[in-house]
């Protein structure tokens, strides 16, 4: 199957998923993960209907930004980022997905303004409490967003979060719930800030980080294949 082809079959389940929870489709938006995808392929990805990019390590992302940028689509970050790169972060994504600590987010705030941008954040949390992942205690979380939202040039739009992996994506949905709940708990506490986005949900299994919310489904491998 080439690219295009699978592009469309992704975009096919999710619209199923979406109407099987009766949602509008169009409140889901894909992220296609490019990570490791060379800059000929991701043009391919662009031209099949691809308008959102995935990346996890920024210099890849700039070589690959000064390749496609006059292309229109918007740029998200989606791995762990290493302060001294935040420079870069916000002259380069639309959104960051992955904001874990008070130190990241005060690094992002202070290169934003530099560029008199508001940076689109989403705070990551470790909903799975695993040691190899990254991302905010779920106890922490309130405490950090309290600081968050008094940055000026960054504005928190919701959270993300990476269940372990299973063979069986029913298996990743307590952990889709659990981070629907947060947001739901952290909506209350803060009510003028709109956390309208759940990054949740992967090739295995966005059918069910759909039904339990997700806004954006980051999919690699049903896109490009396995990567080499």
């Amino acid at each position: 199957m080439n690219l295009k082809k699978r592009l469309e079959n992704v975009k096919d389940r999710i619209n199923k998923a979406a109407f099987k929870c009766s949602r509008a489709p169009e409140s889901i938006h894909l992220v296609a993960v490019s990570k490791t995808i060379p800059a000929n392929r991701v043009r391919e990805a662009i031209e099949a209907g691809v308008t959102i990019l995935g990346e996890n390590y920024v210099q890849e992302a700039r070589n690959k930004f000064n390749a496609l940028g006059t292309y229109p689509v918007s740029w998200h970050f989606i791995g762990h980022l290493q302060s001294n790169k935040a420079k870069y972060a916000v002259r380069l994504f639309d959104l960051i997905h992955s904001v874990d600590t008070l130190k990241i987010a005060r690094e992002l705030n202070k290169q934003a303004k530099k560029v008199d941008k508001v940076q689109d954040v989403l705070m990551q949390i470790n909903i799975s409490k695993e040691q190899s992942k990254s991302g905010s205690d779920i106890e922490n979380a309130i405490n950090l967003i309290k600081d968050i939202v008094f940055f000026e040039n960054l504005s928190v739009k919701g959270f993300m979060a990476m269940p372990p992996f299973f063979n069986n994506p029913e298996k990743a949905r307590p952990y889709f719930i659990a981070l629907r709940n947060l947001r739901d708990q952290i909506q209350k506490t803060f009510p003028d800030v709109i956390l309208n986005e759940l990054s949740m949900g992967m090739t295995g299994d966005f059918e069910v980080a759909i039904e339990e919310g997700a806004t954006l489904v980051r999919i690699g491998t049903a896109i490009f294949g396995e990567r080499r």
